[in-house]
């Protein structure tokens, strides 16, 4: 996949994210945006190979939640290995 076509598909899973940071911890979409791209789990998404940017956003969005409570995502999705 190119960092193109990359990119484009994260921009269409982001929104949904942080709409779900925003809701479940009432913050407005700078502190949700300042979660989603310092996290590894956004690192994690940029790099084509883990293939994370084939899950949805609510899927994503629980493991980040886990990395937020926990420091480290422990449950990544078995495809991602």
């Amino acid at each position: 996949m190119t960092n193109d076509k990359l990119y484009s598909v994260i921009a269409l899973v982001t929104p949904g994210i942080l709409q779900l940071l925003m809701d479940s911890r009432a913050i407005d979409e700078k502190a949700a945006a300042g979660l989603l791209y310092g996290s590894q789990l956004y690192g994690k998404l940029e790099d084509a190979e883990t293939r994370l940017w084939r899950l949805s956003s609510g899927v994503l969005f629980d493991l980040l939640e886990e990395e937020l409570a926990t420091g480290e995502i422990l449950n990544w999705p078995e495809e991602q290995g």
